[in-house]
């Protein structure tokens, strides 16, 4: 068991971006280090916690908020909680920021265009055609971070450098032990 202290990895970015992903290759990585984690991805906690929220603005702000308040309650008990939801305002994730003590903003960043040809399940383009209402940047808005501790690019870099760029910050900003200390 290591000294680690809690804390929230807040992957944000578009549907088909990364945040999943890259939350379930990083996931492995902090438990070799000996680091308690957890998943709150979007989709999981929608299904889970906010049965019966539509994809309107309040709803969206009321699921959002309420991964945040899970995550407050975990990363206080030294886990590090890793959010996989798009989370698509910029008001609300910077509530859910003061609410946790060692808050580190993920983006991952991906162009519409590339996302559209990657979109295997079909929501882009049905989004387009406007059989999907209320998509999150198609016909709702995105508010990407101005600021985010860590961007990543899921259309310029492969998942694997992009997981090296978040361990390195992870690391110097001493938010997880280095490798070589944790397997000392």
């Amino acid at each position: 068991m290591s000294n680690q202290k809690g804390a929230v990895l807040w992957f944000t970015g578009l549907s088909g971006s990364g945040k999943s992903t890259l939350s379930r290759m990083l996931e492995p990585e902090l438990r070799k280090r000996g680091c308690n984690v957890e998943i709150l991805d979007g989709d999981e906690v929608r299904e889970n916690l906010s049965k019966g929220l539509g994809f309107s603005k309040e709803d969206r702000d009321t699921n959002v908020r309420r991964i945040g308040y899970v995550a407050k309650l975990l990363s206080r008990n030294d886990v590090i909680v890793m959010t996989a939801a798009i989370s698509p305002y910029a008001e609300v994730r910077a509530q859910c920021r003061s609410m946790a003590r060692n808050f580190v903003e993920i983006y991952t960043e991906c162009s519409i265009d590339e996302l559209c040809k990657r979109d295997v399940k079909g929501l882009y383009a049905k989004a387009i055609s406007g059989e999907i209402k209320n998509f999150t940047g198609i016909s709702d808005p995105y508010e990407a971070p101005e600021n985010p501790e860590i961007q990543v690019s899921s259309e310029t870099q492969a998942p694997e450098d992009s997981l090296k760029e978040i361990l390195a910050y992870l690391e110097s900003n001493g938010v997880i032990p280095a490798a070589e200390i944790a397997n000392a």
